[in-house]
This record gives C-alpha cells, structure tokens and sequence, in this order.
C-alpha cells in the first residue's frame, strides 16, 4: 500500500461504494414540536420552514458498514423545505467509537454534516421495552432520551403528523428521507472568508426496517457554548421509535449556492466557538 492511489483502483472504489451501507443499524428516533420562530431563526436561505414546526434527533449503533469500523452517532435536526422539497436540516451530529474518525470525515467533507467527536452511550432492552442513549461533548449532556416501547406515542397526534411528514418507514410516501446540510469551507487566508461560495447540499437515505417500535419518548437537552442543543426548545414530545435494519445513504447533490456574506451567521456548527 502505498501514499499514492492507482487510478484503477481509485474507479474500483468508487464503484464499490455507490452507497454508504450501514448493516444492522439500530436507532432510537424521538420528536417534538418546537416554537416557529425557533426553526424560521435557524434555517439558513434559502431553506424554509414547513407548516409544522417539527424537530427530531436519534441515538444510533452502526455496528456494519461498507466504509470502515463500527461506530455510534447523534443527531439534531429541524424541519425544512427548499423548492417544494421537504427534509431535514442537520444542526448538530455527535460521533464515538473506533469508525468515528473515518465517519466524521467522510460525513463533513463529502456531504457537509456538522460531525464533531464526543462520548456517546447507546442501550437497548427489547424483552423489557426500554432503549435510551445519551450524547456528551465537552462535559455538556447535549442529548439524553429515553423510551418505553409501549406501541403508542406520548401524543395522539403524533401518528398523523409523522405520516403527513413522511416519517414513519412503512408508511413512507417517498423511498428515502431528505436531509440538507451546507457544505463549506475556511479560505486559508482566514478572516471569516470561504474557500467557494457555501453550496446546499441535497442528501437521501433509504431506510429498510425489520423492526419498527413505537414508543413514549422522554427527552432531555443540555446546552454549552459549543453545542447548544438546548436552543431547540421542546414545546410537545410527539413521540419516538425503535428501530432496527439495514439503511443506504446515497451521494448527496448541490442544490443551490448561498452569499457568503448572508450565510456567515450560521457557519459555525462544525466548529466549537472559543
């Protein structure tokens, strides 16, 4: 093996991998309404805030995938739309265990989720009803969620909305799940300047359950200066999901460009504010 690549089995590669795989995958997903005005402050031009002010995060185990080691991840994301499209917008994305540092780098530079490192803990009790997990970065508990598989959700609105959504995997009116990210970069000369104009990046997952559970979901977010999860605040827990299978991410798109002037507030999730 060598520093340099051979070009054949650079394509070889590439058309190995078409998919980001994840075999096995276990995830806990938990949601709740937010306020409006929370979603409409955080969504960078030109995303758009649905009609529902919706907001979910996960604790997942991938303990198979197609790119390197096992690993355990986190996620905040807020509802939104570009051109009529809905999806997820990614605010935060907490990674731990021996993939975390292939999986970071792929996920920020390919695709422009804002990975960084922390402690994350991931449990599960199917025979007793119970999964929880919990994410911690720099003595902050950002995430903490619980759930009591019980076959209902905390709110009885919650199947509806979930549905109209497009969340609920064997119900799904489209194949995969849109997740939006902005890719970007530090020019080298500093001074809050960009390599390129920060491009929205488009982003599918298919999911393929072979279990599904419905759940009461207790959510708890912890805030620091770096990862302010808290500022997501929780008006309503819907609910949440166990869920086991193998999932596909596929490449993601550039969808539109931004002004790096107007996108500069909010270019800062990749990075810890010191």
């Amino acid at each position: 093996m060598s520093f340099v690549r051979d070009i054949d089995e650079i394509k070889k590669r590439a058309e190995e991998q078409e998919t980001a795989d994840f075999g096995s995958a276990e995830m806990i997903n938990v949601f709740w309404e937010t306020k409006p005005e929370i979603v409409k402050r955080l969504l960078p031009p030109p995303l758009k805030p649905t009609e529902f002010p919706f907001a979910t995060a996960f604790v997942a185990n991938y303990p198979e995938t197609n790119f390197g080691l096992p690993y355990l991840e986190t996620a905040l994301f807020i509802r939104a739309e570009h051109n009529g499209i809905p999806g997820n917008y990614c605010l935060a994305m907490h990674l731990d265990g021996p993939g975390k540092d292939l999986a970071m780098a792929g996920g920020r530079e390919h695709i422009g989720f804002p990975k960084k490192l922390a402690k994350i803990h991931f449990e599960k009790d199917i025979e007793n009803k119970k999964a929880s997990g919990w994410s911690e970065r720099v003595g902050t508990r950002n995430l903490e969620v619980s759930l009591d598989i019980s076959g209902k959700f905390n709110d009885k609105e919650a199947p509806k909305i979930l549905v109209d959504i497009g969340l609920i995997p064997a119900k799904m009116k489209n194949p995969a799940a849109v997740a939006y990210n902005f890719k970007h970069f530090w020019a080298p000369e500093g001074n809050s300047v960009f390599d390129y104009n920060p491009r929205l990046i488009k982003q599918e997952t298919i999911f393929r359950p072979s279990l599904f559970l419905m759940g009461e979901a207790e959510i708890k977010l912890g805030s620091s200066i770096h990862d302010p999860w808290a500022e997501v605040e929780i008006v309503r827990i819907l609910g949440g999901m166990y869920q086991e299978g193998n999932n596909s991410m596929l490449r993601g798109s550039v969808v539109a460009e931004v002004d790096p002037g107007k996108f500069l507030p909010y270019a800062f999730l990749k990075w810890d504010w010191y």
